[in-house]
C-alpha cells in the first residue's frame, strides 16, 4: 500500500490538508542532521503555522525560530519558544502589536529587522515609552530585492545608528537569498557564496569598529545545506517540515520527505476524456502556471487544463477509468501558501485519520 493512501477516506471530506506526523518527524531528524548545532538552527514557521510542530521541533532541542506575521509569532509565543525573529519591519499598528506581544509573552526573547533610520526611530520611540529594549536585526538585500539596505556602508551606517538609539540594540544581520533557487548545487553554491561575502564583510567592518560581532541569520530551503557549512551561521529552512514537489524536483541532494498532500475527490465527467475535481485555486496555492500547482501521485498522467475558484479540470484521456467519488492525492508545488488556505490539518498515521493540527497561525489576528 502507498505511504499515503487513507483507509478510512470515506471519514474525510474534500479538498483537504493532510499531514503524516511520522514523515513531519523524520524531517526534522533529517535537518539537525544536516548541521553541525542544533543551536544554529532558526526554522521558518510559515509553512506550517500550528502549535503542534512547533511543539516538535522544541522536543527535538530546537529553541531558536524565524517568523513573517504577527500571528505566527503569537503562537511561538503560547509554545513559550525562547527565541523568535520576526522577519519583518513592523510598522504603523503591526509595531504597537509587536510591542505588546513582548510584553505579554515575557518567555520569549523577540527580536525584529530593520532596514532605514525612519523606521529605526518609530521602532525606538515605541521601545523607549514601554521602557523594553527590542533587539534588531539589519535586512540586507542580497539579490531578493524586495525589502533591505545592500550590504556595505550604509548597511554599517544604519548598524551605528541603531546601538545609539535608546529602546533598541542591533545584535546580528539579516541575508535571506530566496532568489537563488538552481537545481544544479554546484550552481546555487556559487551564487550564494557570492551574495555572501559581503554580508561576511560586513560582520568583519563592524567587528573591527569596535561592536560585538553581530549574528549572522541566512538563507531558506534551497541554500540551508550551504549555509550549515559554514561556522556560526543560523540558518532559516522552513519548508523542509512538509517538503512539496517544487523542492523535490529541484532540491534533490535534501533528502526530506513529503509530508503533507491536497485530498480531492472527482465531481464530474464534463466529457468523455475530462475530469473535474474540487480543488480550485482556493484550495491549493495558484501563484505557479497551471501545470506547476499540484501533483497527483496517483493520477500523475493527468493533464491540468483549467482551474477556478472551488474546481480543477483535467484531461484524463479517452477511456480513463476515473469515477465520480474518486479520490486524489495532491502534492502542492508549494506547499507553505497552500497550508495557509486551511484552517486545520488533518493527521494521518498508519492510514487512517488520527485527529487534527489547527493552523492557527494562518488568521492574521490570534489575540494581539
Amino acid at each position: 500500500m502507498e505511504w499515503f493512501v487513507i483507509n478510512d477516506i470515506d471519514q474525510l471530506d474534500t479538498p483537504a490538508l493532510v499531514v503524516y506526523p511520522d514523515r513531519v518527524k523524520r524531517n526534522i531528524t533529517l535537518v539537525k542532521s544536516m548541521i553541525d548545532d542544533v543551536s544554529r538552527l532558526r526554522p521558518h514557521v510559515k509553512t506550517y503555522k500550528n502549535i503542534e510542530v512547533t511543539k516538535l521541533m522544541l522536543d527535538a532541542g530546537i529553541t531558536r525560530f524565524k517568523c513573517a506575521t504577527i500571528a505566527e509569532a503569537e503562537m511561538l509565543g503560547m509554545c513559550k519558544a525562547p527565541d523568535v525573529l520576526l522577519a519583518y519591519q513592523p510598522v504603523g499598528p503591526k509595531l504597537q502589536r509587536f510591542v505588546m506581544l513582548m510584553l505579554t509573552y515575557p518567555d520569549t526573547k523577540y527580536a525584529c529587522l530593520v532596514d532605514n533610520t525612519d523606521a529605526a526611530k518609530e521602532i525606538s520611540a515605541i521601545a523607549a515609552k514601554n521602557n523594553i529594549v527590542i533587539p534588531v536585526y539589519i535586512d540586507l538585500n542580497v539579490g531578493m530585492n524586495r525589502t533591505g539596505i545592500a550590504p556595505g556602508n550604509d548597511a554599517a551606517q544604519l548598524y551605528m545608528k541603531c546601538a545609539n538609539l535608546p529602546g533598541i540594540k542591533p545584535v546580528g544581520l539579516h541575508a535571506y537569498d530566496g532568489q537563488i533557487h538552481d537545481e544544479d548545487l554546484t550552481v546555487r553554491t556559487q551564487k550564494c557564496n557570492e551574495c555572501f561575502a559581503p554580508v561576511v564583510e560586513l560582520q568583519a567592518e563592524l567587528g573591527r569598529k569596535g561592536y560585538p560581532e553581530p549574528v549572522i541569520v541566512a538563507g531558506g530551503s534551497p541554500t540551508f545545506p550551504i549555509h550549515a557549512k559554514r561556522k556560526n551561521i543560523e540558518c532559516s529552512p522552513g519548508t523542509f517540515v512538509y517538503w512539496d514537489e517544487g523542492y523535490t524536483e529541484g532540491m534533490e541532494e535534501q533528502a526530506f520527505l513529503t509530508a503533507a498532500l491536497v485530498v480531492s475527490r472527482v465531481i464530474s465527467l464534463p466529457d468523455e476524456t475530462k475530469i473535474c475535481l474540487d480543488l480550485g485555486h482556493k484550495s491549493v496555492a495558484a501563484e505557479k502556471e497551471l501545470a506547476m500547482r499540484v501533483l497527483f501521485l496517483n493520477a500523475p498522467e493527468l493533464v491540468m487544463l483549467s482551474q477556478s475558484e472551488e474546481h480543477l479540470v483535467a484531461e484524463a484521456g479517452k477511456g480513463h477509468k476515473y469515477k465520480v467519488g474518486d479520490v486524489l492525492y495532491g502534492l502542492p508545488y508549494h506547499v507553505c501558501p497552500t497550508v495557509a488556505l486551511y484552517e486545520r490539518a488533518i493527521t494521518i498515521e498508519n492510514h487512517k485519520i488520527t485527529g487534527e493540527w489547527k493552523n492557527i497561525a494562518r488568521d492574521r489576528k490570534i489575540t494581539i
